[in-house]
C-alpha cells in the first residue's frame, strides 16, 4: 500500500514533460524581448497601460512574445493562452477577410497600419476595436525586429449608420479564424506564413455592422504605441541593439523581408544565407541552429564575413576551394575546422551552394545568383537525421531555402521595401 500511494504521489511522468516543454517555450519567447531590450523591459511593459500586444517575424508563425495586463482585460484570454500563438486567436467568423489582407499587406511592407475591426472576447462575444499596428525598426540597418498590435475599444454608441460593408476596410489585426486557432493549440505557430493571415470561415462576414472611430480613439492608439515604442527604444540602449519606431535608411547590409524571414525560420537546419552582391559577401541571415551551433548571436553575425568562424586551425586549401566554387557559382561541401564564438572548436562538414532567385534581379544589381547558402553540421555531435545521409540532410535546407527565394522574388520580396 505504501508503495502504492508513492506511485500515486509521483508526478504525471507525462504532464512532467509537457510543463517542462511549456516552460522552455515561455523562456523561449521572453528571450525574444529580454535579448533585445534587456531582462527589465517585461517589468516596465507590465506597468504600460493599454490593450497591446508584440509578436516576432523572425519566429516561425510571427507568434505573439508579449500580451499586456490590459489585453487581458479587454479579450478575456490570460497572458499563457495567447504566448505563442498567432495573433489570428482574436478573430472569428464576422472577421472581414478584406480586412485581413490588409494587414497582411501591411506587415509585408512593413509600414504602419491603423483600421477598424470585428475581434471575438474568449467567451466568443464579438467585439469592435482599432487596431493600430506598427513596426518596430532595427535602429542601426533598418530591418524589423517585433510588430506592436494597439487594440482600443471603439464606443458601442457609435454604429457605422449608413457605412459600407465591412467587407470594404482596409487591414486588420494579424489574424483569421479564432475557432481554428482554439484547435491547434498544441502547435501555436503557424505553420505557413499566409495562413495567418487568412480567415478561412466564410459565413457571417456582414453580421456586424462596421464602426468608425472617433478621432480621440485614433489618437489614444498612437499615443499609446509611441509610449510602448519610447520604453522599448529606452531599455534596447542597455543592450547596445537601439530600436525605433521609424525605419533607418543608413547605408549598411539589406534588411530580409518579413515574408522571407518567416519562410526560412521555419528550416531547422544550421545555416546563414550570405549576400553575392555586396563586398565581401556579408552574412545577412543566420538560422536559430546556427547560433546555437555557435553561440554567436544574431546581432554579433549579420554583416560579417563567413571566415568569422575561421581559426587556426582552419585549412586554407577548404578555403580556397571554397572560393573557387563561389567564383565558379557551383556547389562544394569541405570538411574543415571551426571555432564557436567562445574559442571552442568543432570539426565542420560545410556544404555552399548558390541560390539563385527567379528574375535574376536582386535590388538594383543583376544576378542570377541572389545568395549563398552554407549549411553547417558539426560532426562530432549526435544527430537525427530520419534516416537521410549527412549530405541529404544538408541538401534538404537547401532545397528549402531555394523555395522560399523562388517563391517571393517574382513578387519582388526577397529584401524590404526600401532596398
Amino acid at each position: 500500500m505504501a508503495t502504492s500511494g508513492a506511485a500515486e504521489a509521483d508526478p504525471d511522468p507525462v504532464e512532467r514533460e509537457r510543463e517542462q516543454h511549456d516552460d522552455h517555450h515561455q523562456r523561449r519567447l521572453a528571450s525574444s524581448l529580454t535579448a533585445r531590450y534587456s531582462d527589465w523591459v517585461l517589468e516596465s511593459l507590465d506597468e504600460l497601460p493599454g490593450s497591446f500586444l508584440l509578436t516576432d517575424p523572425a519566429l516561425a508563425g510571427h507568434p505573439i512574445v508579449y500580451a499586456s495586463r490590459g489585453l487581458a482585460a479587454l479579450t478575456g484570454y490570460a497572458r499563457r493562452e495567447v504566448l505563442g500563438r498567432s495573433a489570428r486567436v482574436f478573430q472569428g467568423a464576422a472577421t472581414d477577410r478584406a480586412a485581413v489582407a490588409g494587414v497582411r499587406e501591411a506587415v509585408r511592407a512593413q509600414r504602419t497600419h491603423q483600421v477598424a475591426i470585428l475581434n471575438y472576447r474568449r467567451d466568443g462575444s464579438p467585439h469592435w476595436v482599432l487596431l493600430h499596428l506598427a513596426p518596430v525598426f532595427h535602429a542601426r540597418d533598418g530591418s524589423v525586429l517585433h510588430f506592436l498590435a494597439v487594440q482600443v475599444p471603439i464606443d458601442d454608441a457609435r454604429r457605422g449608420a449608413g457605412a459600407p460593408p465591412c467587407r470594404s476596410a482596409q487591414g486588420a489585426v494579424l489574424a483569421a479564424c479564432r475557432e481554428e486557432a482554439r484547435g491547434d493549440e498544441d502547435f501555436p505557430c503557424s505553420s505557413h506564413a499566409g495562413k495567418m493571415f487568412v480567415d478561412m470561415d466564410k459565413r457571417g462576414l456582414e453580421a456586424e455592422e462596421p464602426r468608425v472611430a472617433s478621432d480621440s480613439e485614433k489618437e489614444k492608439a498612437i499615443s499609446t504605441a509611441n509610449c510602448i515604442v519610447s520604453a522599448l527604444n529606452r531599455y534596447s540602449k542597455l543592450t547596445g541593439l537601439v530600436v525605433s519606431g521609424k525605419r533607418c535608411d543608413s547605408v549598411g547590409i539589406p534588411a530580409l523581408s518579413s515574408s522571407l524571414n518567416l519562410s526560412l525560420g521555419r528550416i531547422k537546419q544550421s545555416f546563414v544565407l550570405t549576400h553575392s552582391c555586396l563586398p565581401d559577401m556579408p552574412i545577412i541571415y543566420a538560422s536559430d541552429a546556427f547560433l546555437s551551433l555557435t553561440g554567436y548571436s544574431r546581432e554579433d553575425i549579420l554583416g560579417c564575413n563567413f571566415r568569422v568562424l575561421n581559426g587556426p586551425g582552419t585549412s586554407l586549401e577548404a578555403l580556397e576551394e571554397i572560393n573557387q566554387h563561389i567564383c565558379s557559382e557551383q556547389a562544394c561541401t569541405v570538411d574543415l575546422l571551426s571555432y564557436r564564438k567562445d574559442g571552442s572548436s568543432f570539426r565542420d562538414l560545410l556544404h555552399v551552394s548558390p541560390i539563385r532567385d527567379a528574375s535574376g534581379k536582386v535590388g538594383l544589381h543583376l544576378s542570377q545568383v541572389a545568395f549563398h547558402i552554407w549549411v553547417h553540421l558539426d560532426v562530432g555531435a549526435k544527430h537525427d537525421f530520419n534516416g537521410l545521409t549527412p549530405d541529404v540532410w544538408q541538401l534538404g535546407a537547401v532545397g528549402a531555402v531555394r523555395v522560399a527565394v523562388r517563391g517571393l522574388s517574382a513578387s519582388g520580396s526577397l529584401l524590404r521595401p526600401s532596398q
